[in-house]
């Protein structure tokens, strides 16, 4: 994992054979995407692995990733921030649920203080990696600028922290007559800055994380927001503020009372998520009392608040002090459960017969899935197709070399998730190093097992994806945990080559062990 002159890869198609580029530099490895992972993936190098060089390639023009892109008014995390915010630099902010614009700002502190945001490459969107196994090197292309000039580089080891749904747009149903209608239609993942919603009726179409975000912010100034879903969905109260945290952080300092505050924190959406799966009556009536208490006495909860699946078969939204159902006790906003037959030129009409009008309508119907952002990959000249291939771990992809992917838990923080990767990423990577070997490929060395979806929620976004997402096996290390404390300890635990398969010695011979790096590898492996 040394650094040495570039060279290009046999894997080339057709089309780039006829207008070489050669590579400009090597990397020992190249992380994708300026996000929290990219962040948290720049952290752990830097700390773990001072001997590796790298960079950060983003496709877009600033750092931040979903809390760049996202601009609609409210918009939030509905994870709370003591877990959502980075393990090596604790979130010192007093809002447990914050807004998008203070999640950025905290991604971008982190990155200045860290010195990752002077190795962010801006605009360099990555379009198809090469690797050759007899060079132990990606190739890795991007197209850069407004002209999408294209600009090659090889790595040793690539880092995917990409996320998994398309910046470029979101899904967009068809609806009939949508042509007709003559209001305003908008979608969240492409929010103008200039849009005039005040006094003026708003229809939100969805029921998911961003249209309860949504409600309550819309209906601070228009006249009335109607969220419109074919089925309810699960949504539960919050603190705003987290009342343990405020305790904590006034008797005890920061070094002591934010791992108690974190710690707390997992254990209990964790613990909310396990006990959904095992007695999910005992959590129906939880969620039945809190709406029962923030809803008008006698609102048909039965109709708008009650799915016909278990919590956490999809993910549950949280709002933070009610202010969704605050919005809809102040009459600002109401809920309607039906389907939409047509848009006329005024709003929408219901298959029951109703119509709601609207000056404003927001399509939040969710993401569109993207594995890798979208980057083609070959290897020794064979194209890989995720939607075939099992994850190692939850972060390696079955058969391709020297490739980690961050992604994180659907029923916790996405960043807890990232970190446990990152870390181990290090530790592969020093293990290589001490070892004097160039390549790792994950490996199934067992019997087949039955593939099964990555993510492990039946909501639409994630149906609508599983024939290119990669899959999850029935036995480790190929399983997916939805669990932050098993992650922990079988990513401690478990050897770095199980299933994991190490080749390609340093062609000189060495082994390239040396004392620094055994510390160094010893301290990954802690």
């Amino acid at each position: 994992m040394s650094p040495r002159k570039a060279t290009t890869t046999k894997a080339t198609t057709a089309k780039k054979a006829s207008t070489p580029v050669e590579p400009t530099e090597h990397l020992d490895v190249l992380i994708v995407g300026a996000g929290l992972s990219g962040v948290s993936a720049a952290h752990y190098l830097k700390a773990n692995c001072p001997w590796a060089s790298f960079a950060v390639f983003e496709a877009r023009d600033s750092m931040g990733g979903t809390w760049d892109l996202f601009r609609y008014p409210g918009v939030r995390s509905d994870s709370d921030m003591y877990t959502l915010g980075f393990s090596f630099r604790p979130w010192k902010g007093e809002k447990t649920i914050a807004d998008g614009p203070d999640i950025l700002q905290y991604i971008k502190d982190t990155a200045a203080e860290d010195g990752t945001d002077e190795l962010i490459r801006y605009n360099h969107r990555v379009v198809s990696a090469e690797w050759s196994s007899e060079d132990a090197l990606w190739r890795i292309t991007a197209e850069t600028g407004p002209k999408a000039k294209r600009v090659v580089i090889t790595c040793s080891f690539l880092m995917s922290c990409t996320g998994y749904y398309r910046y470029d747009h979101g899904h967009q149903p068809v609806f009939a007559g949508r042509d007709d209608y003559k209001g305003t239609f908008v979608h969240p993942q492409d929010w103008p800055e200039d849009l005039d919603y005040e006094g003026k009726n708003v229809v939100i179409i969805g029921s998911g994380a961003t249209a309860v975000t949504l409600l309550p912010a819309m209906a601070e100034k228009a006249a009335h927001v109607t969220m419109l879903q074919r089925t309810p969905g699960y949504i539960a109260s919050v603190p705003l503020r987290n009342p343990l945290a405020r305790v904590l952080r006034t008797i005890l300092p920061d070094q002591l009372s934010s791992p108690i505050i974190r710690a707390s924190l997992t254990g209990f959406t964790q613990g909310s998520y396990f006990l959904s799966k095992r007695r999910p009556g005992i959590v129906k009536k939880v969620l039945r009392a809190g709406l029962e208490r923030s809803l008008p006495k006698g609102y048909d909860i039965d109709t708008h608040f009650n799915p016909s699946y278990d919590p956490w078969d999809q993910r549950v939204c949280a709002v933070p002090d009610g202010d969704l159902f605050k919005a809809i006790r102040r009459g600002t906003a109401s809920v309607v459960t039906d389907h939409i037959d047509t848009f006329t030129e005024t709003g929408i009409r219901l298959q029951s017969g109703a119509e709601l009008e609207a000056d404003v309508v927001v399509s939040a119907t969710g993401l569109d899935l993207l594995f890798m952002g979208g980057m083609e990959l070959t290897v020794d000249g064979e194209s890989v197709v995720p939607g075939d291939r099992m994850v190692y771990k939850g972060m390696m992809l079955e058969g391709v070399p020297n490739v980690a992917v961050a992604v994180g838990y659907t029923n916790a923080s996405w960043t807890m998730k990232a970190e446990i990767t990152c870390k181990h990423m290090t530790r592969i990577l020093n293990h290589m190093r001490a070892k004097g070997l160039r390549q790792c490929t994950p490996h199934n060395s067992g019997p087949e097992m039955e593939h099964q979806p990555l993510l492990g929620l039946a909501s639409g976004y994630v149906e609508r994806s599983t024939g290119y997402m990669p899959k999850q096996g029935t036995r480790e290390p190929w399983m997916v945990h939805q669990n932050y404390l098993r992650d922990q300890i079988l990513m401690r635990r478990s050897g770095i080559d199980d299933d994991l398969v190490f080749s390609n010695p340093l062609r000189n011979g060495s082994t390239a062990s040396s004392s620094s790096d055994e510390q160094s590898e010893e301290l990954v492996s802690a």
